[in-house]
């Protein structure tokens, strides 16, 4: 978890201060057509039982089923390219689009693009760890949860809850719940971008191999994904006595669960039940988002 943090603060180094140690892999581009896939109706289970011999971190118990509602989901996350759309359309000037909160922390920050994004000569290129490089507009756009939260407004739909993206990632049409979006396979490169096998995204799409039962893509790796959900405290909470401000420190109404993994995030940290957040405003986590709304006709 703190060599992701890390990743996060070399990131933004300036590019002649670093060496490169391991080649970026660069995916072939796959064709993929933007779509919603429909979630029936069903129960999801979020965290662990207190008595499970896998370790997890005091926000992770206990363990419960939660009943969620029938929704549609992205099948892959919003991409640089549908970004950009918002952007043309003046998403950023739009105060409709923003909260009161989110508004005014553009506003006082001059925040006009995201901040893996730069311009130059008329051209978008994107901030990687090791050089610029042209706008890839088939990858996932890393953005805070401000401008997630008001890209989904512009588009009419909405970030999902935890429990939604929980059902869509493990979830199954016959109930059970799988332990990767896959099913029981351990993570392997062929599943999705992370456990530190490359340092920036893929194209969304590139590993079908690793959709979940429903058909959601890219729900592990190549990105974290910002929710709806206020980072709280699962009924029956106890904090851990040897680290008791890991999770109780940020249970105040102003941080945001997100879920998933990014290509720098270890394998160890791929269980169902693992949770992170960041406040609403922090721009350069690897997070994305995709959006939900409600059942199709």
């Amino acid at each position: 978890m703190h060599a992701e943090t890390l990743a996060y603060m070399l990131h933004r180094m300036p590019l002649d201060r670093k060496l490169v140690r391991q080649q970026t892999v660069r995916f072939q581009p796959v064709p993929t057509t933007p779509a919603m896939v429909s979630i029936p109706a069903g129960s999801v289970v979020l965290g662990l039982p207190r008595n499970d011999a896998r370790f997890g971190w005091d926000n992770e118990f206990e363990q419960h089923t939660v009943q969620v509602p029938a929704f549609t989901m992205d099948r892959y996350p919003v991409t640089n390219g549908e970004y950009l759309e918002f952007m043309a359309g003046s998403g950023y000037q739009n105060r409709a689009l923003w909260s009161g909160a989110d508004w005014a922390w553009k506003q006082s920050h001059g925040i006009s693009q995201p901040a893996f994004w730069m311009r130059e000569n008329g051209q978008w290129l994107w901030r990687a760890m090791f050089e610029e490089v042209p706008l890839q507009l088939d990858w996932p756009v890393y953005v805070s949860h401000a401008e997630a939260s008001a890209y989904a407004r512009w588009a009419g739909k909405s970030l999902p809850t935890e429990a939604q993206w929980q059902r869509a990632a493990y979830g199954s049409p016959a109930g059970a719940a799988r332990e990767y979006p896959w099913g029981a396979e351990p993570p392997s490169a062929a599943r999705g971008n992370f456990d530190f096998e490359n340092w920036d995204p893929a194209p969304v799409g590139a590993h079908p191999q690793g959709a979940s039962a429903f058909g959601v893509a890219d729900m592990l790796g190549n990105g974290w994904e910002w929710t709806s959900s206020l980072f709280q405290p699962f009924e029956g909470f106890q904090p851990f006595p040897f680290y008791r401000g890991y999770s109780a420190d940020f249970f105040d109404g102003k941080h945001y669960v997100i879920k998933g993994s990014s290509p720098r995030t270890a394998a160890c940290l791929l269980r169902p039940s693992f949770r992170n957040w960041f406040q609403p405003h922090y721009q350069y986590v690897y997070a994305g988002f995709r959006c939900v709304s409600k059942p199709l006709d």
